[in-house]
């Protein structure tokens, strides 16, 4: 008898692979039933998946909701939206507990939890803005007190972001060269990973084999990339002449339109301290050791979505 996995994010990049991920596995798609959580069950991709999965509402303000939609589960895949405003990360926070607290409640036997590292503990508080690594750090370190197995998903920046994030990707300059700008180094290492495509590879290693990986965290990356090399890559596989430029803080924050702190900071503190920590080398390789897959590298990503620059 299949165990009932409940996937939230499911309409998203993250909760998508991991159901793609277990519905295309011999092993995983035989061992767990999905039950698909979101919001809005009558929207266009929540339409598409009941083609595919079980698909029921769940909202984290509404605890009733989330109480009927993780009854009889056996697993959860669960997730936290970032909230930007001003009490952002305790917003988050308490959205992460709600959905530990029922999944407890509820009886289910395992939990995987989406997390992020601690911005402000491993930089010892010199960045105090990152407010959804840290709300989710939190939430983390929440629910490894609670009475259920538990194992977390770590992923590194999304290489969907150069697409979906335009004010981060290059800009055309006057020569008709494009300038990839950041305030760090050339040198200064960011862990990529495919969120769509790769994700469903992490967890499911977690859901292959659940008690080897209890209390493990996938620092999950194909690899750690220079900024320069990260433009080099995209000048390749664009065919235009892609550089990386270092500008300073202050010109960085005013090409934001929005959470300029924050984009700032987490920038800052992966330059000083490693994304994942000092031992973001050593994390990201025992993450691609035992991923459940091949991981697509930067130049495999590109080459199956191009990237457009306008």
């Amino acid at each position: 008898m299949s165990n009932v996995l409940a996937i939230f994010g499911a309409t998203g990049q993250q909760g998508g692979s991991v159901i793609n991920y277990v519905l295309n596995d011999p092993e995983l798609s035989q061992k767990y039933k999905i039950r698909a959580i979101t919001r809005d069950v009558d929207s266009e991709k929540a339409k598409k998946l009941k083609e595919k999965v079980e698909v029921v509402q769940g909202d984290v303000y509404d605890r009733s909701s989330l109480e009927k939609a993780l009854a009889g589960v056996h697993t959860v895949f669960a997730m936290t939206a970032p909230s930007l405003g001003k009490h952002g990360a305790e917003t988050e926070y308490n959205n992460g507990k709600t959905i530990a607290d029922v999944t407890v409640e509820k009886g289910a036997k395992y939990i995987i939890f989406s997390t992020l590292p601690s911005v402000r503990d491993i930089s010892g508080g010199k960045y105090t803005k990152v407010s959804t690594f840290d709300a989710k750090a939190k939430v983390e370190q929440y629910i490894r007190r609670l009475p259920i197995k538990s194992a977390f998903y770590c992923p590194g920046s999304f290489m969907e972001n150069f697409a979906a994030q335009p004010f981060m990707a290059p800009k055309k300059s006057e020569d008709g060269t494009w300038v990839m700008s950041r305030h760090n180094s050339p040198e200064s290492l960011v862990p990529l990973v495919d969120a769509v495509g790769d994700s469903g590879k992490f967890v499911g290693a977690i859901l292959a084999e659940p008690d080897k990986y209890e209390g493990k965290t996938f620092s999950a990356a194909t690899a750690l990339y220079s900024l320069e090399e990260i433009a080099q890559i995209m000048s390749k596989a664009t065919q235009k002449t892609i550089v990386y430029k270092q500008i300073s803080l202050e010109d960085f924050k005013k090409s934001l339109p929005f959470a300029a702190d924050i984009f700032a900071q987490v920038f800052s503190f992966s330059e000083e301290f490693g994304y994942y920590g000092p031992s973001s080398k050593e994390l990201v390789a025992w993450a691609v050791e035992n991923a459940r897959g091949k991981l697509s590298t930067f130049e495999e990503y590109l080459d199956a979505h191009p990237l457009h620059l306008e």
